[in-house]
């Protein structure tokens, strides 16, 4: 199925795009990673991804020329793909938005008067001096997934005062799914921090201004104030007091260490401290690199205890753990992060608003541990079983559409492409890295790509298109010793495959007992989209690839 890519927004500021220049012509094959363009924006010049595999079927904008954000710049897809279709839609909607506008104009060109006596409202919210265009750049939270309603923010790399380039990393920012970088996208001075190392902020909130020295950061703080107020001028208000909260938010954030009490508070940043507590390093020895001898992630990697200097560390802190009586109570809060907030969130409303229904199949599994093993012996990277059981998944869901399929309200969509979800358990959670057109893949293609993300996932460096666009779902908790067990589906999937353990169980063939590998299965389906009967079709297809692994290769 032909994608659409469009000008991505890459500023705050940014309107339109610049085609500096194409990598790639009409006709190419290209990958999910592949830099198919470099755009100049108001800020800089970045370069464009198309995150799928394909052939460019189309370029929609010159080089030289401008594209406005979100309009389409190329479509990828199969090669000969009619993608006319797509160019029609996208000339539906442009049209759309400007006969609205046509109709609207001569009441939006001049305001309503003002009764005599009264005072307009828009004055009570109005800044005092507008700030000047070019001055200063505001840096908000971006939206890094499409789940993500807030970020925390885990260090600052730099502090206010500080000299920044457009491609510095100014912070790291925790979401939902993973940790990722905010740059400014502007050159100049960071005359304001706006929220602290630890804390959150909601999509497009404040958290930087980056300008020229001396600028005045109050007016670009009042403006976004006063957009705020417009935008709940409707809402109830629970008190005058929220006032009160909004001037002190602007006023500048306190340097770190400002208010501590403790003497024994080392000025580290959250990810250096995270990470020394994952390694059994005190971080009370770790010799800071940072602004001020602060630590930072750099020196713990490089860290190299003495035997001598560890071991008075090692008694210091026995001594100051108090001992636990027995028969106390206690416990300890955790603070939630994003993306447990997250998973939280979306599972509870799987669980409650799909109506969940549960098959279970077991698979006999001994021709699979012979296919996989002459498999291992010429294949370039190593396949496991999870890798043939997502191959059979997607072969089954070629020959079962309806259980690729997704409930939209008032319709269901059934999937043409088949993106095989594979759930991975990190730190915090657990996030679904998508093999995309898993039923078009082989085997060691599966194997290497499912590491590779898996990898990513594990650190964090999972990329947005990477772990969304999934059409059904696989967890497996067989490595785990775990028989078998039922999972929530994972939206906007209909079904859900929960994985258990191989294991030599004895069964009846023939009148003789025998001992075979039997894996144990189980399909939760949403019940609005799949049947009993849909979702039984599927296993029994299912099953007969993994029990017969040459079916899979013809």
């Amino acid at each position: 199925m032909a994608e659409a890519i469009r000008m991505p927004l890459l500023s705050d500021t940014m309107k339109e795009g610049v085609i500096a220049e194409w990598h790639k012509k009409v006709g190419d094959k290209v990958k999910s990673d592949d830099v198919i363009a470099d755009v100049e924006t108001d800020k800089a010049t970045m370069e464009v991804m198309p995150y799928v595999d394909g052939t460019l079927l189309y370029i929609g904008v010159e080089k030289g020329k401008a594209a406005k954000v979100n309009g389409i710049i190329a479509i990828v897809g199969k090669e000969g793909e009619d993608y006319s279709k797509i160019l029609a839609e996208e000339a539906k909607n442009e049209e759309a938005p400007k006969e609205e506008k046509t109709a609207e104009q001569p009441a939006a060109t001049q305001p309503a008067p003002a009764p005599s006596g009264t005072t307009p409202a828009s004055t009570t919210t109005t800044p005092a001096a507008a700030p000047k265009k070019g001055d200063a750049t505001v840096v908000r939270m971006p939206l890094l997934s499409d789940t993500m309603k807030e970020g925390k923010i885990v260090a600052w790399h730099k502090k206010e005062g500080d000299k920044v380039k457009s491609d510095d990393v100014l912070a790291d920012v925790e979401t939902d799914k993973a940790t990722m970088e905010v740059m400014p996208y502007a050159d100049g001075t960071l005359l304001y921090i706006g929220v602290k190392e630890g804390e959150a902020a909601k999509v497009n909130d404040i958290i930087a201004i980056v300008g020229k020295p001396g600028t005045d950061v109050k007016p670009y703080l009042q403006n976004d104030l006063a957009v705020q107020n417009e935008e709940t001028a409707g809402e109830p208000k629970d008190s005058d007091q929220s006032g009160v909260r909004a001037k002190a938010e602007v006023s500048p954030v306190q340097t770190e260490g400002g208010t501590e009490e403790d003497d024994e508070r080392v000025k580290a940043s959250p990810l250096a401290k995270k990470l020394a507590e994952e390694k059994g390093i005190d971080i009370r020895q770790v010799k800071g690199s940072g602004d001020n001898g602060r630590i930072i992630k750099r020196d713990v990697d490089q860290f190299q205890p003495s035997q001598a200097a560890a071991q008075p560390a090692q008694q210091k802190q026995v001594a100051a753990t108090p001992p636990v009586a027995l028969g106390k109570e206690g416990y300890t809060d955790q603070p939630l992060s994003q993306m447990r907030k997250v998973i939280a969130q979306r599972l509870s409303e799987s669980k409650f608003t799909a109506p969940h229904f549960y098959l279970r199949m077991t698979v006999t599994m001994d021709k699979a541990i012979e296919a996989r093993k002459a498999i291992n012996e010429v294949s370039p990277v190593k396949v496991s079983f999870n890798d043939l059981i997502v191959k059979a998944a997607a072969m089954a869901l070629r020959k079962h559409p309806e259980v690729n399929s997704s409930w939209m309200g008032d319709f269901v969509r059934q999937n043409q492409h088949i993106h095989i979800g594979n759930a991975v358990a990190i730190e915090d959670g657990l996030i679904v890295p998508v093999i995309k057109f898993a039923d078009q893949k082989s085997l060691s293609q599966i194997a290497e790509e499912s590491k590779s993300l898996a990898e990513k996932a594990r650190t964090k460096k999972l990329q947005p298109p990477e772990f969304s666009g999934n059409t059904f779902t696989i967890s497996n908790l067989g490595m785990m010793d775990i028989d078998e067990f039922t999972a929530i589906i994972n939206p906007p999937d209909s079904c859900i495959l929960a994985v258990g353990k191989i294991a030599a169980t004895p069964v009846v063939e023939n009148n003789q007992v025998v001992v075979r590998q039997l894996l144990k299965l189980t399909l939760s389906c949403d019940h609005r989209v799949v049947d009993g009967a849909v979702g039984a079709r599927f296993l029994q297809t299912l099953k007969a690839h993994l029990e017969n692994p040459v079916t899979m290769l013809v």
